[in-house]
Formats: structure tokens, sequence, C-alpha cells
């Protein structure tokens, strides 16, 4: 079914004409179409300085590829391949640099959870977190920026495609309180994302700016884990009010969350602070408490590169089945020791964006 789908927005693409007189299916930087339940993505890579000339091609293609949609969001990227060792140096003091940001309506302040490397229960974290914002006061949102493995849908139980008003634009799920966008409900079963880095970016875009989030005090991001093309992408598209790093107390989950504050800094985003998750083990039986990674790493390295340390969350299966059930421990057990963790970190960043007077 999808392949009958890419071979229709394929023929379809045939009928448009790029610059050079070619079809854009013959165009060599044409990328693969990718074909989900509820969406279609490819993307057009062009030689730099080239992106204006192909933007009515992009439109075109765009079209074309909505009429043999069957209701599917389609999403086209226009890219500029880099431009070739051998061009021409810049003006001095004319050197081009990334677009410049823009905010997002209606959303006041956007924290971006990440992590130097994936298993270190980052996107449990961002859920607790948001939802513990939310029991703040705030008007929160969740964005489930990790495409090539969507939590999301688990973690928060979303069942179903989002829905997709007459204009194009996602109405977000809501549940729990947050609002909140995933392209995960968008994939077919296990269906892996196999997506090239400009497709993976206009769809970040895409869900960033296409969800009808409404009025939020914030809007949690649940980052992939390391530092590659999304996280980039996100911090020039628009001004984070900074990142937490979720890291475990092993010394080389601490060397890869210092590569993830690394970047952040790099690229001038304020680092909130550092959650020390999997911090300890209470057995069930006996309340006996076991350092079992550990202890103490991520605190001490808080110290030594100077930001806040906000918390640790103890490794228990409370939260480890609330996770695989859909059931966030701050929504389902509030009173419970495991959300008091979590909401010890979200009182922290409560002191960072306050909630709309």
């Amino acid at each position: 079914m999808d392949q009958d789908v890419a071979k229709k927005v394929r023929a379809a693409l045939g009928t448009i004409e790029v610059p050079g007189g070619a079809s854009l299916a013959e165009f060599p930087g044409l990328s693969d179409i990718i074909v989900t339940k509820s969406a279609i993505a490819f993307a057009i890579s062009v030689a730099p300085g080239m992106e204006k000339a192909f933007a009515p091609a992009r439109t075109a293609a765009e079209e074309a590829a909505k009429a043999v949609a069957d209701g599917r969001k389609v999403m086209v990227s226009l890219t500029g391949d880099k431009a070739p060792a051998q061009a021409a140096p810049q003006t001095p003091g004319k050197r081009p640099g990334p677009p410049p940001k823009t905010p997002v309506p209606g959303i006041r302040h956007i924290i971006a959870v990440g992590s130097g490397k994936g298993g270190v229960g980052k996107s449990t974290c961002a859920v607790n977190i948001a939802l513990g914002l939310a029991q703040q006061g705030l008007k929160v949102g969740i964005l489930d920026a990790d495409l090539y493995g969507p939590s999301l849908p688990k973690l928060l139980g979303l069942e179903g495609k989002p829905a997709v008003r007459d204009d194009g634009i996602f109405k977000p799920f809501e549940v729990f309180g947050l609002k909140a966008m995933s392209i995960g409900p968008m994939l077919t079963g296990s269906q892996a994302v196999v997506w090239r880095g400009p497709m993976a970016t206009s769809a970040l875009r895409q869900l960033l700016r296409e969800t009808a989030w409404g009025e939020l005090d914030v809007l949690v991001v649940d980052m992939p884990p390391g530092t590659g093309d999304i996280q980039i992408s996100l911090v020039q598209q628009v001004e984070l009010t900074g990142a937490v790093i979720v890291s475990t107390p092993q010394d080389l989950a601490l060397i890869d969350a210092q590569k993830a504050i690394d970047m952040f800094r790099r690229t001038n985003v304020p680092v909130l602070g550092i959650v020390e998750n999997m911090s300890f083990f209470i057995a069930p039986d006996t309340g006996n408490r076991y350092d079992i990674f550990g202890h103490g790493g991520a605190r001490a390295a808080a110290g030594e590169l100077g930001i806040p340390f906000l918390g640790e969350i103890p490794l228990v299966m409370a939260i480890r089945e609330g996770a695989d059930a859909g059931r966030p421990a701050v929504a389902t057990s509030p009173d419970g020791p495991e959300a008091q963790a979590f909401l010890t970190v979200a009182r922290q960043l409560t002191e960072t964006v306050s909630p709309r007077s």
C-alpha cells in the first residue's frame, strides 16, 4: 500500500518542471519518498544559491503530492547542499549566517531535555518533568523531537493519529493536562524512520510550527540522544530558554553528557542543570538502598562544570511499569516518592519559567 502511494507521488512529480528543464521525478536531488499511514515526506536538495529558483517547484510538488495523498499530511523539504570547497571566499564582514530565529506563536518558553547517549531514561524524565511543571500551575506542552525513536506515544498512552485541521495544522493530543505532539502515531506499527538529515529537520520544523499549541507557558522538547542534525536544527530555529541534561551516575554516561552540555554551550543555549536518573535502587522487599551504578557522579560533574544539579531520580520498578503502561508517575501517583523526585526537579525549573499573569 505505501509503495503504491509512493509510486503515485513520484508519477505526480513527473509533471513538475525544475530549473534546467528536467522533471522533478528525474531530478537527482530528489530523495526517497517516505510514506506512512498519515504522512508523506521527501526532500529536494539543490546546489548552493538555487533555493529561491526551486521554491516554485517545491510548492508545486507539495500540491501534487497532496492530490494523491489520500488525506495524508505532506512534508516537503527544500535544502541547499554544502558549498564546494573551491567556492570563492565570502567578502570579509559579509559572511552569511543561519536564518534568524523566530518564536513559535503562543509559546513563552522552550526547554530542551537532552542526553549525551541513549538508554538513560531521558524521555521518561522529560514527560514527568513536563507533568511536574503543569502541577506548578503552568500551561505545558511536550514535543517528541526524537523522530528516529519516538517514545511519547508509549509513555503517555497516545492512540490514533493526530487530527489535522482544514488548514493543514495539527491538533495536539491532550493528555494528563499536557498538549503533546509526536510523529510516532503517524508511523505504521514498528516502521523505522530512515529519513536523511534534511527530511528529519523539515519534519521537526513542521511538528513545532504547524501544531496548534495555543497559549503555553512552556514547551518541553524531548530531544534525541547525542548531538546531531535535529539538535542543531532546533537551536538554530528558536531561542531556547535552556536545556536540561539527563545522565546516569556512571563515568561513561557522564562523559557523553558533557558532550551534550558542550554543544548547548557552543550554541549559546543556557544549561539549566543536570538530572541524575537511575541514581540509586531501593529494594522493594527490604527498603535497602543500593548504588548499583555508583552515586553522586552527576552532582560532582555539575559542580565541576558550574551548572545546577537538579536532583536524583531513583531506579524503581514503579517508574518503568508506569512508563510502559502510559501512566507516568507524576500524573498517576503524584504523592509517591518517585513523583516527588521529579517534582523536585520541576520546582527548580519553575523559577525560570514563571506562569502567565
